[in-house]
């Protein structure tokens, strides 16, 4: 798919209902195989915690449960990253309530200061920041053997692209979040406002899911591309944008579990990484303004996660009374 000077084709409009159906080639079993190999790759026990700017210097530590663990986040004066448990090893209260002083977290109770450092039976969580996202190691709750750094896939330059950050919840498990980014074939039939003509190329168990799809822009005209969806470790699913427009561009998803809800249903944090670039002289400019770029970003990816949690929501919904048909 050779890129074009124009990036856009008009398109002959098909009523929705006229769409070639998908569910033959969209088989419970190959999304289950795909499921597997995925949730058997190893994480060493690294969860995203949330976007590297929600964690910045403020007067305020970044607080997060992930799978009913308190984990805080926030830097001291050089800008380092500290993580670590959220309840004050004193009488517990919730740091993330608490003031960021001098670079260390100041408990709000009693006034115990938390420098990153081991102190009164609080020890911090290994964190990691690469540039987009923070993760951080829970090595008790993954129980995984650790890691030294998290499964970071490729992306395209920092200096030549524009990252933008989406997080929604949902009522559901990461495997249910998974799973959804593992079935393309709902693409052009639950988002029609987003996708069309989309033919899945290549799937497990041969290869990795290979899409080609349009995206729409307005009207008639679309943007082609071909795209590529990698499981590379089991909560996160990855689109790389191999040909067409965009090329290189990725949508990271990751999947982490939160704490459960009031009624003791399992709760999912979906945390998108969106990492645009082109080579298109316009894309220097919409560097530029970036910070006007990436409100637009996470409103479209906030989009079709309205659409995708319901779709994960269902999913656990009917695997918890023993429904579900896949």
């Amino acid at each position: 798919m050779n890129r074009p000077r124009i990036p856009l084709r008009l398109r002959r409009p098909v009523p929705w209902h006229h769409q070639r159906p998908t569910w033959r080639e969209a088989r419970p079993a190959l999304i289950a195989h795909a499921l597997k190999q995925a949730t058997a790759r190893p994480s060493g026990n690294w969860y995203v915690l949330g976007a590297s700017r929600e964690i910045g210097r403020g007067a305020r530590p970044f607080g997060r449960g992930i799978g009913g663990l308190e984990v805080i986040a926030w830097r001291d004066r050089a800008g380092r990253l500290h993580a670590g448990p959220g309840a004050c090893p004193h009488l517990g209260a919730p740091l993330r309530d608490s003031r960021v002083v001098g670079g260390a977290v100041v408990c709000h109770w009693h006034g115990l200061a938390l420098d990153g450092a081991s102190c009164a039976g609080w020890d911090p969580y290994p964190a990691h920041d690469d540039g987009v996202l923070v993760w951080v190691r829970l090595d008790d709750l993954g129980g995984e053997p650790p890691l030294e750094r998290p499964v970071i896939p490729a992306r395209p330059r920092p200096a030549a692209s524009i990252d933008a950050v989406f997080t929604g919840v949902g009522v559901c498990e990461p495997e249910d979040v998974v799973a959804n980014r593992l079935d393309p074939w709902h693409g052009g039939w639950y988002h029609p406002y987003s996708f069309v003509d989309l033919t899945v190329v290549s799937a497990p168990p041969d290869d990795d899911f290979t899409v080609d799809v349009s995206f729409k822009v307005a009207g008639r005209a679309v943007v082609p591309v071909r795209a590529t969806f990698t499981a590379p470790e089991p909560r996160t699913v990855v689109m790389h944008i191999t040909e067409g427009e965009g090329r290189t561009s990725v949508v990271e998803t990751h999947a982490t579990p939160l704490a459960p809800d009031v009624h003791g249903r399992p709760r999912t944090a979906v945390i998108e990484a969106v990492i645009a670039t082109s080579e298109r002289p316009g894309f220097a400019a919409a560097r530029r303004v970036s910070p006007l770029v990436r409100p637009l970003m996470r409103l479209t990816a906030g989009r079709l996660w309205r659409d995708d949690l319901a779709y994960a929501e269902r999913r656990w919904a009917l695997r918890a009374s023993g429904r579900f048909p896949g």
